[in-house]
């Protein structure tokens, strides 16, 4: 077993272990942003949901899935470590995918289900692994959070494409027969998963004792009850959870409840730390405040944009023939791959010359990046025809923009929560920077739904005409969000302390 200090004092930008978490992020990415890529147009177009509906299911999916990293988060931290319960989540995930492989139509909920609580219980452990691999102000942090998050979109870039393109039928139309397409879709998302489990099954010896179980103290069968107990009740929510999501009106209730009581727990919690590590605290809720801001904004991508894509986009890229659905799903994390590992050695190249911008700056300027980039999908309304089909080299133009905007706030945010957080309260910080995902999802959802609400029973140019001026309205927001950070960022900057 290698020892934590030899891990962290390791020469060269990025150490050989974030190499084992990428690839195994990699494939559960692929799962992930497949499925979600999927959800509204099968909705819509295989369950008969209208489009408004579709939307608040979409939003309501998305936050219980986000919710439950928060609570992943800490049942890693007080049980089962976060080795156990990645490795939990995994195969919860590769139930609910086979589940969704057998019957798309009549499963899809409990598939969702089972995909909802393995999720919360893979995703915020794997990040806060990699933050474990520095040593605290260690400047190469924020490269390899943005490596890492390389790897996240190549997972994507792969799901987001291959899945709703074999479930649409633009895809290997003659190796798969035209009743099973949905089926295959499901199910590639389930083989991805599998793989993902066993790499970090094979590497996980190289991680020395970061993520092993923090009840090693205690005698081997109350650790055994505790973690047995953990699985059953993970199990036993499914049908709880099955219920909120089908009915999205319960997620209302949900949403008002579970952030109050995380960040009355987060309260409870600081009451142990010194005035300094509070102070850091409160500047982690600020941060995770505005985050809910971006994500409701950039989640329109599974949304609002996937309905936009299909309806409204024609399927050509610089004279290349390709599915709009899968470019919108994709070209975001394309993006990310080229240019993700070239804006960490920027951010590195810019600290030496002590020329960086500080985070608080970053984070504002990931709003004006997507404030232009949804000014473009509003722009592209003037490049329509008058079946209201658009340039699909704009909207892809649209998401490059976005892109950048992304990269200025995600990668650098699971970052600063792990710089930010008390080393006891780490999984639960993480887990909370995704619940303020939720809500991202959430609002995401609730602003889709109103965009689709305005476009019922228009033609087709109609529709494309207010999904544009909806576009236009959130660009107006982000840019706002944007200038406000900004302005606030020397008060923040001061609750960080020596946090950079």
């Amino acid at each position: 077993m290698e020892d934590i200090s030899h891990i962290q004092n390791f020469k060269g930008k990025y150490p050989k272990q974030l190499w084992y978490l990428f690839f195994s992020e990699m494939w559960e990415r692929f799962s992930f942003y497949g499925m979600r890529g999927m959800l509204v147009f099968f909705m819509v177009n295989q369950l008969a949901l209208d489009e408004v509906q579709a939307n608040l299911q979409y939003g309501a999916t998305q936050a219980f899935v986000y919710a439950f990293t928060f609570i992943g988060g800490l049942f890693a931290d007080k049980i089962l470590g976060y080795r156990k319960s990645l490795f939990w989540g995994g195969l919860l995930m590769i139930v609910g995918s086979i589940i969704l492989a057998i019957d798309p139509k009549q499963f899809f909920f409990l598939g969702i289900g089972f995909n909802i609580i393995g999720t919360g219980f893979f995703k915020p452990n794997i990040s806060t692994m990699v933050g474990k691999l520095y040593k605290e102000g260690d400047v190469r942090t924020d490269a390899g959070f943005s490596l890492f998050y390389a790897g996240v979109n190549l997972g994507a870039l792969l799901g987001g494409y291959l899945c709703i393109a074999i479930g649409k039928g633009d895809l290997f139309v003659n190796l798969i027969p035209k009743n099973l397409q949905w089926n295959i879709a499901f199910g590639l998302a389930s083989i991805v998963m599998v793989v993902s489990l066993l790499t970090f099954i094979r590497t996980q010896k190289s991680l020395g004792n970061i993520g092993i179980s923090p009840l090693l103290h205690l005698p081997k069968n109350k650790k055994t009850i505790y973690e047995v107990v953990t699985y059953m009740a993970s199990i036993a929510v499914i049908p709880f959870i099955i219920s909120l999501v089908s009915n999205s009106q319960y997620t209302d209730v949900f949403m008002y409840i579970i952030g109050p009581c995380a960040l009355v727990y987060l309260f409870y919690e600081m009451r142990n730390f010194n005035l300094q590590e509070n102070k850091k605290l409160i500047a982690a809720i600020i941060f995770m405040l505005f985050s809910i801001f971006f994500w409701a904004f950039f989640e329109q991508s599974g949304g609002s944009l996937s309905l936009f894509a299909a309806n409204n986009l024609s399927n050509t890229v610089v004279g290349i023939p390709l599915d709009p659905n899968g470019v919108n799903n994709s070209a975001n994390s394309l993006f990310v791959i080229i240019f993700a590992g070239l804006l960490g050695l920027l951010w590195i190249w810019l600290s030496k010359r002590k020329l960086e911008p500080n985070t608080v700056v970053k984070f504002g300027l990931g709003f004006l990046f997507i404030a232009i980039g949804f000014y473009t999908f509003y722009y592209t309304k003037f490049f329509a025809n008058t079946n209201g089909i658009t340039s699909l080299n704009l909207f892809t133009f649209g998401w490059f923009i976005i892109t950048f905007g992304e990269l200025c706030l995600s990668p650098i945010g699971m970052s600063i929560m792990t710089k930010l957080s008390p080393q006891k309260t780490q999984a639960v910080m993480m887990g909370m920077w995704f619940l303020a995902s939720a809500y991202g999802q959430y609002f995401a959802g609730l602003l889709g739904a109103n965009i689709a609400s305005a476009s019922e029973k228009a033609t087709n140019l109609e529709k494309l005409i207010i999904y544009a001026d909806g576009y236009k309205q959130l660009a107006l927001y982000a840019l706002i969000a944007g200038v406000l950070l900004i302005a606030i960022s020397p008060l923040v900057k001061k609750l960080m302390g020596s946090v950079k």
